[in-house]
């Protein structure tokens, strides 16, 4: 008899998102599920495991090895400063060419073309900076006002692109989901969503429109719930 209550209780779960008549069974998730992964290549230095099943106001998660692009940043700052200088005695000369009558247009098209080329460098320059700090940004990952559920690395991994870091969650709001039978997704919009037999003001946040890739024959439908007291719980859900 035990075995066979347990079977009615796995069918339940299994089939949580199927509707009966209107009547629809979700697990209450987080509004939003963040899978953080990394964007840069390096060793990781710091990991902060004390945060982990936590929530956090604005902590640093995961640091990633940032010190030689530290260096190349300062140094790149400092060869900068000198092209600067270099540019404007650059114009400063052509400027007294320009009043010199002996100088030949040759002379003076010639230092136009310093003038450009130490232009250029200056523009490829600014850019490498302004990458130096994009990549040395994303290699201290910090979360704000969220669950943080798992990290996924060790300190003395190495990291690439596209390396799962953690996995953070949106806590803020619980989301049910369930698949609505196409032929009824119409009818639903207008009706009264009710949770476990009790009334509710709640809406639709989202109705696909478009068949779901699993179910074929339903529309993906969300539905927005108040801080839940606890995720995982399953609810029945009714549009009277």
């Amino acid at each position: 008899r035990g075995l066979k209550m347990n079977k009615k209780i796995s069918v339940l779960l299994l089939l949580s998102t199927i509707g009966f008549a209107s009547e629809y069974y979700a697990k209450v998730e987080p509004v939003s599920i963040y899978n953080v992964k990394s964007s840069v290549s390096g060793k990781v230095l710091y990991v902060n495991k004390d945060i982990e099943s936590k929530n956090i106001k604005n902590d640093t998660i995961v640091k990633i090895d940032a010190n030689v692009n530290k260096i190349d940043l300062k140094q790149s700052k400092i060869k900068l400063k000198g092209l600067k200088d270099i540019l404007t005695i650059e114009k400063n000369t052509l400027n007294s060419f320009k009043k010199v009558s002996s100088k030949s247009r040759f002379d003076k098209d010639n230092q136009r073309i310093k003038i450009l080329n130490v232009t250029s460098s200056i523009s490829d320059l600014e850019t490498k900076i302004a990458t130096l700090n994009d990549l040395i940004t994303n290699k201290t990952l910090k979360e704000q006002n969220k669950y943080i559920y798992n990290i996924a690395v060790e300190i003395g991994d190495y990291v690439n692109p596209g390396t799962l870091l953690y996995t953070a969650m949106d806590l803020t709001k619980g989301k049910l989901e369930i698949y609505i039978p196409i032929s009824k997704a119409n009818d639903i919009k207008t009706k009264t969503i009710y949770l476990n037999d009790v009334k509710t003001d709640l809406k639709i946040s989202k109705l696909y429109t478009v068949s779901d890739t699993k179910h074929i024959s339903s529309y993906k439908c969300e539905i927005n719930i108040p801080t839940p007291k606890e995720f995982s719980s399953l609810k029945k859900i009714e549009f009277r």
